[in-house]
């Protein structure tokens, strides 16, 4: 019973996301094809403006839809937020969709255990997470949540899932599910600053940048981490 409820719930979120991603194309994209022209960046900026507390729930919507559904990629809801809100604005915009979003996620998994979770993810695959001692070790869970989320390119959706089956409080892993992905949300928001400024190469570079750092956070973390917990972790994630 509990699989077939899961099983409409997501159908509902993919038609409602879907809806929602024609919406937005067909509401930007006359302002949108025009970002490399500075009329364009100013009509691009007003069109936000004038969307007010409209534009804030379709990109809401988007942004639960996108880590309920899991096959939506997160990075360019965080460039359009960037793009709609700047920076800093969304950032916090980010920040807040993912924890009211993860919360909601931590307390039905909390609710109706695995049943949940088996409408998203392979079996195989939650199992080994669940059963991996990484995870399930108390005294390193905190720790290792706190580095998957961080890094770039870890898949976090289903840590969301399963965060509910771990050994942590709620709101502490709500808070690192939130927090700590601090460097992907912020390199992702000022790219789409940029972008709706028409700096492309700008963009890029801020990826780029990104994208050296991650790996060279990877090699230290290599280097201090003798146990190789956080290695043993990102396997089990695979």
């Amino acid at each position: 019973m509990i699989k077939k409820k899961a099983k409409i719930f997501k159908i509902i979120m993919f038609i409602v996301a879907i809806l929602l991603i024609i919406g937005i194309i067909i509401y930007l994209f006359p302002v949108m094809k025009d970002l490399s022209t500075h009329e364009g960046q100013l009509a691009f900026k007003a069109r936000i403006e004038q969307s007010g507390i409209l534009g804030f729930l379709i990109l809401l919507g988007l942004q639960i839809a996108q880590i309920f559904l899991v096959i939506l990629p997160g990075e360019p809801l965080e460039i359009l937020a960037g793009m709609c809100y700047g920076a800093i604005g969304g950032a916090i915009f980010i920040f807040f969709s993912v924890a009211l979003t993860t919360t909601i996620i931590f307390l039905l998994v909390r609710k109706f255990g695995r049943k949940f979770i088996e409408q998203s993810f392979d079996k195989e695959k939650i199992d080994k997470i669940e059963k991996s001692k990484i995870f399930q070790n108390p005294k390193n869970i905190e720790f290792i949540l706190a580095i998957c989320f961080a890094i770039t390119g870890v898949p976090k959706d289903i840590l969301i899932y399963v965060g509910g089956l771990l050994p942590i409080r709620p709101i502490r892993f709500i808070l690192i599910a939130t927090f700590c992905r601090f460097p992907s949300v912020i390199s992702s928001t000022i790219a789409g600053q940029y972008f709706s400024e028409g700096n492309w190469k700008i963009s890029l570079l801020i990826y780029g940048i990104t994208f050296i750092v991650t790996i060279l956070a990877l090699i230290i973390i290599r280097i201090f981490d003798k146990n190789k917990i956080t290695e043993k972790a990102l396997k089990d994630l695979k």
